[in-house]
């Protein structure tokens, strides 16, 4: 069992001894500690906090506990209820709220759960006022409304539908083009949220879905993560229904990959990768994506004339770096599209809609599109490490190796070789070092990794 606190939320496991686990007790200090550093950063008078949750069991507990603790600090709660990632965030600026909680563990299994915090733009908190949550919580240092002060709770039940229609609206997504191609899709949607958004919106865009796992009910039916191995059914269910296309997204549905015609994975990966295309060949821009994201995105941004750059790990510094750049748009290789003419966060219902419309215009099967992009493997290990061993140390002792080759060291080591990389980065929340490389060929990309796997385990001495 455990409980994991950091600057972006707490997450853990449901059940068990506070202060371990994600107890009843936790959620309340830690909504305690998140309304406290919003008082302490609006003016006086009611505030305001936008909550939503995905279709986790333990969603409802974790939902009513929060919210009224929020009420109880004297601070106002939008209840969308049943809710998406992406949705939350666009809430949170049109009620005018100061803030935004997702109840939701992202991909991690169902007895999972998590409090995400967001500040006034609907956007991840940074640094700063993160610390300060965890610092108040460490402190217990709450201060609660009296009777006549209490806040109210409000509840909205139709953000997803406004979510959709914001899509919809978008320029670039030609929903005439897409409705003329009749395409038939497979959605996976984990038995959560994206079970209620992503066929409600497929059905606006005249597509004929077939449901696979999209009763909100909690119950994943396996691992949530949008990875190959966990998707053999939809992979096979596509070929079935002689479907054109498949689409898995997370229990939160901030995460989006394709299944295509013939059932092979269009590639996490290439999600964004496929989504800047279309974009960058509408407007000309920049596109950023991390350090730990494939090469194919600069390879695409450099096709259309366009700059690309690479921010640290974690969506926060990816959207840092878009606003910085004003970049056209961006992500995370995890099947995370952050397209900003919309909100800055990752946004499945919005790669949905640059996706079909880029298949309907190119008019290609889902396979022909991702044949025409650069090919490019990846392999994803770790190094575990005793709490004794200076991780900092171990990877400075590597790039001492590596010092003229091309690197950068914002986020952990990345070097970038003339045809793959290697990206050595530390976890926040054990002692392990994370190795991604990319090759032109699986071969090639694991034998990379197996060769940093050695040479870090030479550095640290094990």
């Amino acid at each position: 069992m455990t409980l994991i606190k950091s600057i972006s939320g707490i997450r853990g496991t449901i059940g068990g001894k506070p202060g371990d686990n994600l107890t009843p007790l936790d959620a309340v200090k830690f909504a305690s500690a998140y309304g406290t550093w919003l008082k302490e950063n609006t003016p006086d008078g009611k505030r305001k906090v936008v909550i939503g949750r995905d279709a986790r069991i333990s969603g409802e507990m974790i939902q009513n506990l929060v919210v009224n603790t929020l009420v109880g600090l004297g601070i106002d709660v939008v209840d969308l209820g049943l809710s998406t990632t992406p949705t939350v965030e666009i809430a949170v600026p049109l009620e005018q709220a100061q803030g935004g909680i997702i109840l939701t563990a992202s991909h991690n299994p169902k007895q999972w759960n998590a409090l995400k915090l967001l500040d006034q733009n609907g956007e991840f908190l940074g640094y700063k006022a993160g610390k300060r949550i965890l610092e108040l919580a460490e402190n217990n240092a709450f201060d609660y409304a009296e009777v006549d002060d209490l806040g109210k709770i409000i509840h909205i039940d139709d953000y997803i539908d406004r979510h959709i229609e914001a899509v919809l609206a978008l320029p670039l997504v030609n929903v005439d083009l897409i409705k003329k191609q009749k395409f038939k899709v497979v959605v996976d949607a984990v038995n959560s949220t994206g079970g209620i958004a992503i066929p409600k919106l497929l059905q606006k865009l005249g597509v004929e879905v077939v449901k696979l796992y999209c009763e909100p009910n909690g119950h994943f039916p396996h691992n949530p993560e949008p990875l190959k191995e966990h998707l053999w059914e939809i992979a096979v269910k596509v070929v079935a229904e002689k479907a054109d296309l498949g689409i898995v997204v997370d229990p939160d549905v901030d995460r989006l990959a394709f299944i295509s015609e013939n059932g092979d994975m269009f590639g996490e990966e290439y999600t964004l990768v496929a989504c800047a295309d279309y974009v960058l060949g509408k407007i000309h821009g920049d596109t950023v994506s991390n350090l730990s994201s494939s090469r194919a995105l600069c390879d695409v941004t450099i096709r259309h004339s366009g700059s690309y750059q690479a921010s640290a790990v974690g969506e926060v510094n990816v959207v840092a770096l878009m606003k910085q750049n004003n970049a056209v748009i961006g992500g995370e290789g995890n099947g995370g599209i952050i397209y900003p003419e919309l909100h800055y966060g990752r946004d499945a219902l919005v790669g949905v809609g640059l996706f079909l419309s880029l298949l309907a215009e190119k008019q290609l099967k889902a396979s022909e599109l991702r044949a025409g992009y650069p090919v490019y493997f990846m392999s994803k290990n770790k190094v575990e490490l005793t709490p004794q061993i200076d991780v900092d140390k171990v990877i400075g002792e590597i790039q001492k190796r590596y010092q003229h080759e091309m690197y950068t060291d914002i986020d952990g080591l990345k070097i970038d070789f003339e045809k793959e990389w290697v990206h050595l980065r530390k976890s926040n929340t054990e002692p392990i070092i994370r190795i991604y490389t990319e090759s032109g060929s699986q071969a090639n990309a694991d034998a990379l990794a197996e060769r940093f796997l050695k040479e870090l385990s030479e550095a640290a001495g094990i």
